[in-house]
């Protein structure tokens, strides 16, 4: 098969996209639409004594300013989170967890800068924006509290006065009498605090809603980029303006990145759709880079306390971990998910008899945060890995051995973790095998001579990363054939830049035989695609391409039938192979094509055959998957100016069957990236008294550049999994899961061996440069 699975076939939408065919949510005009422009609030708390809208309403070209007061008295509801209806979460006194009801416009109060407090619009988007400016709005500043740390302290400043203590929730995970007897009885316990950094997702498409209301069908259309159309739609619907999903159509085009960022679901949203309705002209806002970095959610922000103890021979006997994840001012859609959803990860790739975990969602005066890249899976690594790094060098236990003592065997399969996680397949020492190879770790020594005699301090990371993935919902897939032979795939899954239309395809020509050229890929409109959950937590190959193969295997047997009666044989006689139907045993065959043109054609088709030839297909997984892998890389930190440079990576990845080798490649670099620049140079930061953002433009926010990245060599391990039809894994998260926590193990190896031992995230140049300083390293 020319483009079947396994081969690394180009992605087929690119085309279209660099040559400027690509639509995208801001490409959306429609006939005589108006401009919204939101008015953000300035301080991170306070209460709203009044809003003075008249000088904006006189304004040229406005229609309409909105405030809090509409909102409240149109009844719409506040924004869901989807986590409490999953899995219910509790205060520690048992009482349901506090959620801040976040409404589509601030009511009496903001909560964080950049809280939405009006809405004016007008006739163009400058004149929305002109006199968004002329909003009076009486704000009383109180006092913030933008300190995730420090939320739990009996001083803290309340970021909701119902929530005196700020604990949105607390639970407690795994067996913690036996973690604590067992940490009483280790010969060594580790402990040591690990911050984890708030960081801007920061997609390359920012975001925009066109929001249009038919009077006639009494049928509101949203027109947005969003990574769940289907669960957005059923949410907004129901739980925001009360009405039947049926009213509400929802269409997702192109999208520049997500990351996790658009799964929420964003005031802006609600606000054109109402806005719409009530002025009977469509509605279109478009946010700018600034009110990304106010108004988009955040990512990652949480505080783990770590404690692993260890027999006199390095054999681990358990992990304690404390983890208090700021959720921002509100609770976002999946907001709490990452502190507790993927905390099985802190298991590893190791045999620990005993683990627990204490997890805080605590409220703070900041931006919403929301599952950003690995969602918990990053951080949870980073937490068991670094402190397998300290153990080893307060134990004297070279890192590597100590990891390949502790490993669970391949044999022991499938393994049920401490904490949740049930891995059902994987080979950890050859990942490690292959990795080492791979990174020439016996160069390492000489390598790291040559650095320092160039007054530089080169250190090299180990990292064994495991994750969750593919375990929530279900999954569907259409496939309709015409009469011309041109198959058409209505997915449920949204794309939006990992290529999921060409590795779909290649499914399908592998599956059913047919050309690339004679499949369409249609996603992203509740309208048109019957059935979906979306993308996120790399759950798009496993579950989109097993209810897809699903479907695929419905049409051939849909197909036989009408094959047998067309060669007039029995149908049981009737084989399928390479997109052509054969009675066995003769050269008596017919082709799909000319099967879907029967089946279309009234005359021709069968008495008993259905019209049509098409099939829906969905899959629901018996449980989730565990991509794995083993990263390492090297870095390099200037003496003289503590600038830290990546200078190698590598990985070995299990990620299951390997559908297109060169779109897995670009999603483990991606990933890579993304996990690498946390630790090297991204980071939002809040003035700890005001609350006032001090990163709100790339001119304060460092994002990675080309040249501040290796080239990534990237070999695959393929374990297929037995948990779905196709053997997939997961990919696109697996690179940042282990990147953190190998960046910064290979920054701390280097600064260990002056003496440093401890270095905050982002390791900036300024950071490190004064760390050497304070140790009095020089060239």
């Amino acid at each position: 098969m020319k483009f079947g699975l396994g081969q690394s076939v180009p992605r087929h939408e690119d085309p279209r996209l660099l040559s400027g065919l690509g639509r995208y949510s801001d490409d959306i005009n429609l006939p005589d639409q108006l401009y919204a422009h939101v008015v953000r609030s300035p301080f991170a708390r306070a209460n709203i004594r009044g809003i003075d809208s008249s000088a904006a309403l006189a304004a040229p070209g406005v229609v309409a300013v909105y405030t809090g007061e509409d909102i409240q008295a149109a009844g719409l509801g506040p924004m869901p989170c989807l986590v409490p209806k999953l899995r219910p979460q509790f205060r520690p006194d048992g009482s349901p967890m506090f959620m801040p009801p976040r409404y589509a416009l601030a009511h009496r109060r903001v909560a964080f800068v950049g809280d939405a407090v009006a809405m004016v619009v007008a006739r163009t988007k400058d004149q929305a924006r002109d006199a968004a400016e002329l909003v009076d709005v009486d704000y009383e500043e109180l006092p913030a509290n933008v300190s995730t740390a420090g939320a739990l302290d009996a001083d803290a400043v309340a970021a909701w006065e119902e929530c005196p203590d700020n604990i949105s929730y607390y639970l407690e995970m795994g067996d913690a009498d036996a973690v604590k007897s067992a940490l009483a009885g280790a010969d060594h316990v580790v402990r040591f605090d690990l911050p984890i950094t708030r960081v801007g997702i920061n997609p390359m498409e920012p975001r925009a809603a066109v929001g249009d209301y038919d009077p006639r069908e009494e049928r509101y259309t949203l027109y947005t980029g969003t990574q769940m159309p289907h669960d957005n739609r059923m949410l907004i619907a129901e739980d925001i303006f009360g009405l039947p999903e049926s009213q509400f159509r929802i269409v997702s085009p192109d999208m520049g990145g997500s990351f996790g960022l658009r799964a929420t679901i964003f005031p802006e949203l609600v606000l054109v759709l109402w806005a719409s309705k009530n002025l009977g002209r469509p509605v279109k806002w478009l946010g700018d880079r600034s009110e990304g970095f106010m108004g988009d959610d955040h990512g990652r922000d949480s505080h783990y306390r770590v404690a692993l103890g260890l027999d006199k021979a390095g054999h681990f006997l358990a992990l304690d971990i404390e983890n208090v994840s700021a959720l921002g001012a509100y609770v976002g859609l999946f907001g709490p998910f990452p502190s507790f959803g993927n905390m099985g990860g802190v298991a590893g790739t190791y045999v620990t008899p005993a683990i627990s975990a204490k997890i805080w969602g605590v409220l703070t005066n900041t931006t919403p945060t929301a599952p950003y890249r690995g969602a918990g899976r990053p951080e949870a690594t980073m937490a068991i890995e670094l402190a397998i790094d300290r153990a080893a060098r307060e134990m004297g236990i070279d890192r590597v051995e100590l990891r390949r003592l502790n490993l669970i065997s391949p044999d022991a399969m499938p393994y049920q973790t401490p904490l949740t996680y049930c891995y059902d397949c994987g080979d950890f020492e050859k990942n490690m095998a292959m990795a080492m190879e791979l990174g020439d770790w016996s160069g390492f020594a000489q390598r790291q001579a040559q650095s320092r005699k160039r007054g530089a301090l080169r250190g090299i990371g180990f990292v064994n990363a495991i994750e969750q993935s593919a375990g929530l919902f279900d999954e569907g897939a259409e496939i309709s054939i015409d009469s011309h032979g041109v198959a058409t795939v209505l997915m449920g899954t949204h794309s939006h830049g990992q290529g999921h239309e060409t590795v779909f395809r290649q499914l399908l020509s592998e599956r059913l035989g047919l050309d690339f050229e004679a499949i369409r890929y249609v996603q992203g409109d509740t309208d048109r695609v019957p059935y979906g959950h979306g993308t996120g937590g790399s759950r798009v190959s496993g579950l989109g391409g097993a209810a897809l193969a699903k479907a695929a295997e419905l049409l051939v047997d849909k197909g036989r039938a009408i094959a047998a009666t067309t060669l007039e044989s029995a149908v049981a006689d009737i084989e399928f192979t390479d997109g052509r139907y054969n009675v066995a045993g003769t050269d008596l065959s017919v082709t799909l094509q000319e099967i879907a043109r029967i089946a279309n054609s009234p005359v021709e088709r069968p008495a008993d055959a259905e019209p049509g030839f098409r099939a829906f297909g969905f899959f629901k997984p018996a449980g989730p998957t565990y991509p794995n892998g083993c990263h390492i890389c090297e870095v390099e930190i200037e003496i003289e100016t503590g600038v830290l440079r990546l200078d190698r990576y590598c990985v070995a990845d299990d990620v299951g069957t390997v559908l297109n080798p060169l779109l897995l490649h670009g999603q483990v670099h991606g990933g890579i990236v993304q996990g690498a620049s946390q630790i090297m140079m991204e980071q939002i930061v809040f003035d700890p008294e005001s609350g006032q953002l001090l990163t709100g433009s790339f001119m304060d926010y460092c994002m990675p550049r080309a040249d501040d990245m290796p080239n990534i060599e990237v070999a695959f391990h393929e374990v297929p999994t037995p948990t779905n039809p196709l053997g997939v894994k997961g990919a696109g998260e697996c690179g940042t899961v282990g990147a953190l926590a190998c960046v910064m193990s290979a920054t701390l190896n280097a600064l260990e061996s002056v003496g440093i031992t401890e270095i905050d995230m982002p390791a900036t140049s300024e950071r490190l440069w004064q760390a050497l300083r304070d140790a009095g390293v020089s060239a």
